[in-house]
């Protein structure tokens, strides 16, 4: 993977006769040095129809400086972006344009904008000589290369404050008060591409401004939950490609999410449609979740390990887990890249877009959603309801187990309706949701036990056979046996809060 860097700034509007304030006097500030001049020479790409800028993502190859090469910033906050470096090279390096892929798709991206910029730089620097922030004030040429506006020009100046790696952002702060009273104010464009897309762009090319209506009927509701998942998806593939912390979990639970929905409320969005997606999402989650188990059960085991007196861990049971880890974990992240990669998951995505773009909407979608919606959700309770019973009914062991676990992929679907319901029946929605929360975490709780016990038995034969000893592993398996006894104890009284009839009286209300 190309290096990659956080980047904390702050762009201000500035003139060619602009002046920099003594900034000795921000607080932290104990020097400014000039650093000189840098030439900077950026080419900007984009899909024909701009679906980076979009989404305010910036893909550039650059030379002149000390960072010349192909950049890739992703926007994290409001000022804050990472920036995914990789080596100067004529075509876009394969690392980055997998990073482009969940929007991108198999369209290519071109030059739309060429920046040119003469930066003079400063360094501010605090009392031990350490480099707090640089600032520089750049004299900014772009050009549009794109057919619509080719060889149109606009020209400013602009000063921007950057944060030093591991630097302290109030120091941003207290710069930024020093150039406010010097005249010096924010600029309106969040970025150099923002800002000459804007003012390169032909009139005639300008689509009206279309403000999104709000969501009045229980189809607009659902679509509106329907693309916000959709969205995490899209957003999120970088940041698994990138194997950013719980990114794998939280991309997970979007497919999961989605393909609740479709079931859910099969009455708004028609099944024929939808259907074949939930087979596609059943199987991207699955890709998905090979990670996420192995993620979940080393966490499992590490922590029971550490809990242990160091007389009770008997044998090299620290090496054997890092070893089982560390093989599963390998073959869990190829396994999940090499899905994110395949046509399948690139055909799906534009499946998700086609729905969006003309929902396959039913009778019910144009029905109030303090109607449709709680019927929809109140139709998966019963469900969850029969099975959670069926679990009680069971003797403890294998029924019990296999029993419980299908319990809590009912509660999730459930827990999943009353979200999506929640903008349109507000804290009814959000009460009923928290309570059905509760009843999968006891689940899910339970199902990890089992998985855990699984494992464990491996590796007490593994052990076994190694010629080590399997007390260690055994202890565990008796623990997580007691943790699963411990949740099905739970789980009558955690199911009589969720399914306290007035919680559903008042869904429907």
């Amino acid at each position: 993977m190309a290096d990659s860097k956080r980047e904390v700034e702050r762009k201000y509007e500035a003139t060619p006769e602009t002046r920099l304030p003594d900034l000795t006097r921000a607080a932290g500030v104990s020097a400014v040095v000039h650093r000189g001049l840098a030439e900077l020479d950026a080419v900007y790409y984009d899909t024909e129809d701009f679906r980076l800028a979009a989404d305010s993502l910036t893909l550039r190859r650059r030379t002149g400086g000390d960072d010349a090469g192909w950049h890739l910033k992703i926007p994290v906050s409001s000022g804050i972006r990472d920036e995914i470096r990789a080596p100067l090279a004529d075509a876009l390096p394969p690392d980055l344009a997998g990073l482009l892929r969940s929007r991108v798709r198999n369209t290519p991206v071109a030059p739309v904008i060429r920046i040119f910029s003469t930066r003079d730089i400063h360094h501010l620097l605090g009392e031990n000589g350490a480099l707090l922030a640089e600032l520089s004030i750049d004299e900014v040429l772009v050009e549009r290369l794109t057919e619509k506006g080719h060889g149109t020009t606009s020209a400013w100046t602009e000063l921007e404050v950057e944060l030093a790696d591991e630097g302290d952002p109030a120091v941003l702060d207290a710069i930024e008060r020093r150039l406010r009273k010097a005249g010096v104010r924010p600029s309106a464009a969040p970025s150099k591409l923002a800002r000459a897309l804007a003012e390169t762009e032909p009139e005639t090319s300008r689509p009206a401004t279309k403000k999104r209506p709000s969501p009045h009927d229980a189809g607009d509701h659902v679509l509106a939950y329907v693309r916000r998942q959709v969205a995490a998806i899209i957003e999120l593939d970088p940041a698994v490609r990138r194997d950013l912390p719980d990114s794998v979990h939280r991309l997970r639970v979007a497919t999961r999410r989605l393909r609740s929905t479709f079931r859910t409320y099969r009455r708004i969005l028609d099944r024929a449609v939808t259907d074949p997606l939930r087979v596609e999402l059943k199987w991207l989650a699955g890709e998905l979740g090979v990670g996420r188990d192995q993620e979940v059960l080393d966490k499992r085991l590490r922590s029971g390990v550490a809990g242990l007196p160091d007389t009770l861990v008997l044998g090299p049971v620290s090496a054997r887990l890092r070893l089982s880890s560390v093989s599963g974990s390998a073959g869990a992240r190829r396994r999940v890249l090499s899905a994110l990669d395949t046509d399948r998951y690139l055909a799906l995505l534009d499946s998700l877009d086609a729905l969006l773009a003309d929902p396959p909407l039913r009778s019910d979608a144009g029905r109030d959603p303090g109607d449709a919606l709680p019927r929809a959700v109140l139709k998966d309770y019963e469900r969850l309801a029969t099975r959670v019973g069926h679990a009680l009914e069971q003797c403890p062991g294998h029924d019990r187990d296999l029993a419980m676990h299908e319990a809590r992929k009912a509660a999730k679907r459930v827990r999943y309706a009353g979200e999506a319901a929640r903008p349109a029946l507000g804290k009814p929605a959000k009460k009923f949701a928290k309570r059905i929360k509760a009843v999968q975490k006891v689940l899910g709780e339970h199902q990890d036990s089992v998985v855990a016990r699984d494992a464990l038995r491996a590796l007490a034969v593994q052990a076994h056979g190694a010629g080590e000893s399997a007390f260690t592993w055994g202890l565990l398996y008796g623990q997580e046996e007691a943790a699963a006894a411990d949740r099905e104890r739970e789980l009558p009284e955690v199911w009589a809060r969720a399914s306290d009839p007035g919680l559903r009286s008042a869904l429907r209300s």
